[in-house]
């Protein structure tokens, strides 16, 4: 850099305060650095400590010149420039705002420093300034010198209670003065706090002027309103006109977002075409999240070169030069004035994040307003859910209620409760335990009947298709939003790379260059662009070791609750307390599932944070990258830890036990644990309900609400001290509550408590049929939990533009899928509606239920225990035949205790079922999909109008374009003859009129051909002819 010095560029003044300073001007190119060599060499030169700077850009009229260089006061206070949300001049938006923090240091002096103060550096500096014509907004500048354009300041004050930068800090402070210097040169405007703090945060606030605000857009094609807008259609039926009224009475009070049955035409944004756009003010054109993403954009793509191979500022956070970078709220959330003046963060406070509110329609496009589309695409799928969980919730009360009134008439349940029958069982433990009397479950088989029901087939049925219905009418409510929101047509925003990404790929050209400096140089070599499959083949390596641990560690911790429920179940057996031998079943059952919940609870933030980890080894390239391959490890993860200890009840507790005489055994001591009389499901109905309302009032709820106010509670703690002081000398700005909140983290774990959630309605819901209604109760609550987090305990996040809901769609379609197996196995293998079909169509004598029981219970010999484990104390001495829950042949048969026939014609009949019932429900969810069209007709509908009038729009300004062109240049063109007029051109006519020829000409010469019409037709002065008349172009 090449710098020059002027007498006028230099000056000596005296504050107020009686600290002297220094101020420099050094004349710099545009696209200078600020902290360019020269610079830093002429601190070190004259002794000088380079501390935090401040910078602002002002626009170039008048007003704004004079208040050009102030930085902004610390006794300010948020009422005073817009309620913290503008700059000190009280005009410009604070549009973004980047956060560093100043490390305290040890002292370390020269010898001289305790009689000779630290002079401090602050620069501030645009680029473009436009000249002062008086010392009144000077920042402390006075004197009348006119400020030359480029010039940086550099103000000396004395520091005499500052310590000395550590050489870490100092690169820091580097890699940030060129960062901003750099967003200056993007057209940002930037203001910084006057004083220079020692230590504590620091905030730099950044605004967009209107031209950066047009080129951003331009580039990013946001879609805004033109001056057009037409009538959307609604439908006139007397049904859909009471279903409005009766919805109004459900609506938020809040102001429409669009102007009532109109919209407003909308086109991708263009500078050349600002007279089509409806803007009133260019103030508020830009709503404040379409201003926070375009600054995002900016700093997302912003390089810094000379002191760090970086780009972007997530490059920077992770690299600790900046602390966090986040768009600021619309003040606070609390609504103090008149309704009319709320802002959208108090609206959506008072009508959408309230417990209050339950039976509200979420305000969606308010939310989408205010948050972007990403966050109002989950919020609106959330709601879909929501609402159709409502009919699933029904049904399944109704199949419940079957169950409940058909109890006592059930013949299978009456016959398990009657003492007459005298079913003596085998005992349940080797030795210690006794025969027993089936009579003594017959409250477990009553209340296996309430959910092991004839009618429990059919919801399994109607859930299957509710899954699909359910994803039909997302995707249809999604292509709704997409057209209300202008998503439609949009492309995927080109993405930068990561920053472990980045630094891995320097790190690789930093070796590969070294290795080429120990060789001969070769000439055209290629730079490194990406990294290989071998860069990450190491990843790759430890991810499926790591998966497949993990995978072993769930098994693990199922099986230990199993041997758990065995060791116990075997010495409660062996109590000498009847009441405690008689609740055996009940207190190890309870007592496994919360042991399962809490080691579920445990596992899942375990394997949160592995995922995290393991998808950072894979080094994805970019953030979509790495959100997709976090959400697979994630959900697979978590799936399996969730769903284990379920499939063991559901398909294999029971099924390897062995039988009497012949069991199998864990460590040759514990024999393997039965079903009970009634089945496995009611065990299975157990184990889902309480880990799924475990799941949901632990970790959905008090985790969501009891975590973050710990982590505000303890940032809030670590930060007192050191901002007391500042507190109390003024009113904290809006940037400084909004860094106290918790930064937003992503939207994975909210998607991921619901898929789960899903998977527990939809897969295992044969077993429990309220399910959906416990869903629905958690999700009216999930709703307000989330949008007062994201109101009130979040910051704001930048407004991503998203067309859809992602690969959370993919996994939930496969989970749809994967319920109609899941649920066909449960009905054929864990309940009993097979054999229940089996006996009365094909042993039941009287076609009844009549002896169902006695049908399903074998028959064993005691003689034929093992030794030591028959009953040592038995108070039935006279039994010689026990019986047991299995199809096979008593012990008189000559193939004894092998399967008998019926065993082999129910499995049949099982495997049947499975059969016809995966194929008739895919067969109806083809029918149900095809009949559902994925795009309403009234959206086709008003894209094809849509399209037109934009077609029509464009026309009428070519039109206008031309008949103002050819009024302009007819002023001064000759008045043509009268049977030669140049007609204006209609709608289709922009053709020039050909020369008239008569039809009975008879000189054979050629007839005149017209060409296209062109502006330069208009032009005063024609340019040279070509060659070719016909192909005569003129330029505009």
């Amino acid at each position: 850099m090449t710098s020059r010095r002027s007498p006028s560029s230099t000056w000596t003044e005296s504050r107020g305060n009686g600290r002297g300073f220094t101020s420099v001007a050094t004349a710099l190119s545009e696209s200078s650095s600020i902290h360019s060599d020269t610079l830093y060499h002429l601190t070190r030169d004259v002794g000088l400590e380079l501390v935090s700077y401040s910078i602002l850009e002002a626009e170039p009229d008048n007003e704004e010149a004079q208040s050009l260089l102030k930085v902004v006061s610390s006794s300010s206070s948020p009422q005073d420039n817009g309620e913290g949300l503008r700059f000190s001049d009280g005009r410009r938006k604070v549009d973004y705002v980047l956060v560093f923090h100043q490390r305290r240091h040890a002292s370390v002096r020269s010898p001289a420093s305790t009689s000779v103060s630290h002079d401090r550096l602050s620069i501030v500096s645009n680029g473009n300034f436009p000249q002062g014509s008086d010392g009144k907004g000077g920042g402390g500048v006075v004197g009348g010198e006119a400020v030359s354009v480029g010039e940086v300041f550099m103000e000396l004050d004395s520091g005499e209670a500052n310590e000395a930068a550590e050489p870490a800090d100092h690169e820091m402070h580097l890699i940030r003065q060129e960062f901003e210097a750099n967003l200056l040169e993007a057209g940002l405007e930037i203001e910084r706090d006057k004083e220079v703090k020692a230590h504590g945060l620091s905030f730099t606030r950044l605004h967009a002027p209107w031209p950066v605000l047009c080129r951003e857009a331009e580039f990013l094609k946001i879609k805004v309103p033109t001056k057009t807008r037409y009538d959307i259609k609604e439908e006139s039926a007397l049904s859909s006109s009471v279903w409005r009224k009766l919805k109004q009475l459900f609506q938020p009070k809040v102001p429409p977002q669009d102007h009532g049955p109109t919209k407003f035409l909308t086109h991708c944004f263009s500078r050349d075409k600002l007279h089509l756009y409806n803007i009133t003010s260019k103030d508020s054109f830009f709503d404040n999240a379409t201003r926070g993403r375009i600054v995002y954009e900016i700093l997302r793509r912003t390089v810094c070169v000379r002191s760090c191979q970086t780009i972007g500022i997530t490059t920077l956070i992770a690299k600790g030069v900046y602390d966090s970078a986040f768009p600021l709220h619309d003040g606070d959330y609390n609504a103090t004035g008149h309704p009319e003046e709320r802002n959208d963060r108090q609206i959506l406070h008072e009508e959408w994040a309230r417990y209050s509110a339950f039976y509200k329609y979420q305000p969606i496009d308010l939310v989408r307003k205010y948050f972007g589309e990403k966050i109002g695409l989950y919020f609106a799928w959330l709601g879909v859910y929501t609402q159709l969980l409502v009919p699933a919730s029904i049904v399944g009360i109704i199949v419940f209620g079957y169950g409940v009134a058909t109890v006592d008439t059930n013949i299978p349940s009456l016959e398990m409760c009657d003492e007459r029958f005298n079913f003596t069982m085998c005992p349940l433990c080797d030795g210690a335990c006794d025969f027993w009397q089936l009579s003594t479950a017959c409250g477990t088989a009553r209340a296996s009947h309430l959910f092991d029901n004839p009618a429990t087939v059919f919801f399994a049925i109607f859930m299957s298709l509710w899954a699909v219905l359910f994803l039909e009418h997302w995707k249809r409510r999604q292509i709704s939003l997409s057209f209300s929101w202008d998503l439609t047509g949009i492309e995927d925003d080109e993405e930068h790379p990561r920053p472990k990404y980045e630094t891995i790929l320097l790190q690789k050209r930093q070796r590969k260059q070294k290795n080429k400096k120990k060789k001969k140089k070769k000439k055209n070599q290629i730079a490194i662009e990406k990294l290989t499959w071998k860069d990450r083949l190491p990843g790759y390596c430890i991810n499926v070791s790591s998966i497949l641990f993990m995978f072993g560690l769930t098994f693990s911790a199922v099986f230990g609750v199993i041997i758990y429920r065995i060791t116990v179940s075997a010495l409660m057996a062996m109590s000498p307390d009847p009441e405690t031998k008689s609740n055996v079943r009940v207190t190890v059952t309870a007592t496994a599932v919360i042991i399962n919940l809490v080691v579920i609870l445990i596992l899942d933030e375990i394997y949160g944070a592995v995922a995290v980890w393991l998808t950072e080894l894979e080094i994805p390239k970019t953030e979509t990258n790495f959100e997709e391959r976090l959400i697979l490890k994630a959900f697979l993860l978590k799936f399996m830890n969730a769903y284990a200890p379920i499939f063991y009840v559901a398909f294999f507790k029971g099924r390897f036990a062995g039988r009497p005489g012949s069991y199998v055994y864990v460590f040759n001591d514990y024999r393997m644990e039965e079903c009970a009389p009634g089945g496995c499901l009611i065990e299975l109905c157990i184990q889902l309900s309480i880990i799924m309302l475990g799941k949901q009032l632990i970790q959905n709820n008090i985790f969501e609400i009891g975590i973050p106010k710990l982590k505000k509670l303890v940032r809030t703690l670590k930060d007192k001290g050191v901002e007391k002081k500042e507190e109390d000398e003024k009113p904290p700005q809006q940037w400084n509550l909004d860094y106290a909140l918790a930064p937003f983290e992503g939207l994975t774990p909210e998607y991921m408590e619901m898929i789960i959630q899903f998977g527990f309605v939809s897969l295992f819901v044969a077993s429990f049929p309220l399910a959906p209604l416990f869903a629905l109760l958690n999700n009216v609550i999930e709703i307000r939990l989330d949008a007062k987090k994201f109101v009130t305990e979040l910051r704001r996040p930048v407004a991503a533009r998203a067309k859809d809901i992602g690969i959370w769609y993919n996994i939930l379609s496969g989970m749809g899928k994967f319920s109609v197996i899941i649920n066909a196995f449960v009905i054929s293998f864990t309940s009993d509606f097979i054999p229940r079909l089996v006996y009365q169509y094909m042993y039941s004598q009287s076609g009844t239920m009549h002896g169902f029981i006695d049908h399903t219970l074998s028959y064993f010999n005691v003689s034929n225990f093992k030794p030591g484990t028959a009953p040592h104390n038995s108070d039935h001495a006279d039994v010689s035949v026990c019986r047991y829950k299995d199809y096979r042949e008593p012990p008189w048969s000559p193939d004894a205790y092998h399967f008998s026939k019926q065993y082999w014609c129910v499995l049949a009949a099982r495997l049947a079922f499975v059969i016809l019932f995966q194929n008739l429900v895919m067969f109806l969810s083809l029918v149900v999909a095809w009949v559902i069209p994925d795009i309403p007709k009234t959206i086709v509908e008003q894209l094809k109008r849509e399209k037109k009038l934009l077609v029509d729009l464009f026309l009428r300004e070519e039109k206008d374009k031309f008949q103002l062109i050819q009024s302009l240049f007819a002023k001064d063109a000759p008045v043509p003859p009268a049977d030669h007029v140049l007609p204006l051109p209609g709608r289709y006519n922009t053709l020039p009129q050909c020369p008239t020829q008569a039809p009975d000409d008879d000189d054979g010469g050629p007839r005149a051909r017209c060409r296209a019409a062109s502006f330069g037709l208009y032009t005063r002065k024609v340019p040279p002819s070509p060659r070719n008349e016909n192909s005569r172009h003129t330029a505009v």
